[in-house]
């Protein structure tokens, strides 16, 4: 058997989290490490967040905004939710500290393009992604106050090892929003927005719409409008022409295309989540397959903001602060 040795890095407060050299991914903002839960004794995904630029400069998102979407990632259980099994700020290195589940496949869009040479997937994927997506989209518009994720797209979807299972994950603009309310920051990946979203007035549906434009990725490899040059090109069809997606012509399965022309209707007889997993495409073995809520692996966390560094703890009487 061969064994990977990995450089150790640090170490959360508490010892329980270890964070390796092993970069995962990242972005502006973010970059995600392999790491190591020595309670559990399994490999976890160390996402670790930076306030401020290599100049000093501070970046664009603030400290309560991150920290609104762990305290959030972390409050949510559910089967198709990624799960949060810990946070804490570093105050003097200025990083919000995110213990996630791993996902060796990595995002939809990722796994796709390795295991369909991003051509589309078959309809038996398209059914089960489509149903466990549903389900996930069903738990959050369900909870009171509702939970908006207003950026469903492929590459927010991470896929566990074999391909068979999927779960929601990053949170960053996901919102809570009371019964009859409606949201008003326009939000969001352009490809996949609705066009209320434009108007400034919104509600949980803007995620159904999303889901419409994932099937239509997933049918056909290809991400919404990839004939637009730009974002203007693209508001400009989706908000004030409400031209379809080039894409959406390459879709054969009349099932598949009914659905996703179905997610496209207007917001006030747009279908809800619940309501598509009704549809005949996404039963499973003759009867509805959604799952149950599971119980978290997930720690006992306390945190406060900015008051040093904050950690884990399985008691509250063990919780170590810096």
């Amino acid at each position: 058997m061969d064994y990977v040795l990995h450089r150790f890095e640090e170490k959360s407060p508490c010892d329980r989290f270890v964070r390796y050299s092993d970069v995962l991914g990242g972005g502006a903002y973010k970059e995600v490490y392999l790491g190591f839960d020595q309670v559990q004794n399994i490999e976890i995904a160390w996402n670790q967040i930076s306030f401020h630029g290599e100049d000093g400069e501070a970046l664009l998102k603030t400290p309560e905004k991150l920290f609104s979407e762990a305290v959030l990632l972390q409050s949510l259980n559910h089967e198709r939710v990624m799960k949060c099994f810990s946070y804490w700020f570093d105050s003097e290195a200025k990083t919000l500290n995110m213990i996630t589940e791993l996902f060796p496949s990595g995002s939809l869009t990722k796994y796709m393009l390795k295991s369909n040479n991003g051509s589309g997937v078959d309809l038996g994927n398209i059914k089960n992604w489509g149903r466990q997506i549903l389900e996930g989209l069903s738990f959050l518009h369900g909870q009171n106050p509702k939970i908006i994720h207003r950026d469903i797209k492929c590459d927010n979807i991470f896929v566990q090892s074999g391909g068979k299972q999927v779960k929601l994950g990053d949170f960053g603009l996901a919102i809570r929003l009371m019964e009859g309310d409606f949201a008003k920051e326009v939000k969001g990946t352009p490809q996949f927005m609705a066009p209320e979203c434009y108007d400034e007035e919104y509600n949980e549906l803007v995620d159904i719409y999303a889901f419409g434009m994932c099937l239509l990725e997933m049918v056909t490899g290809e991400y919404p409008y990839r004939e637009c040059n730009n974002q203007g090109q693209i508001l400009r069809k989706v908000y004030i022409t409400g031209e379809k997606p080039a894409s959406l012509g390459k879709v054969k399965d009349s099932r598949v295309k009914d659905i996703i022309e179905k997610c496209s209707l207007p917001m006030s007889v747009r279908p809800s989540a619940e309501e598509l997993l009704d549809d005949p495409f996404f039963l499973y073995n003759g009867g509805s397959s959604t799952l149950g809520a599971c119980a978290p692996t997930a720690n006992f966390i306390v945190t406060h903001p900015f008051r040093g560094i904050q950690c884990c703890a399985t008691d509250i009487k063990n919780l170590c602060l810096a």
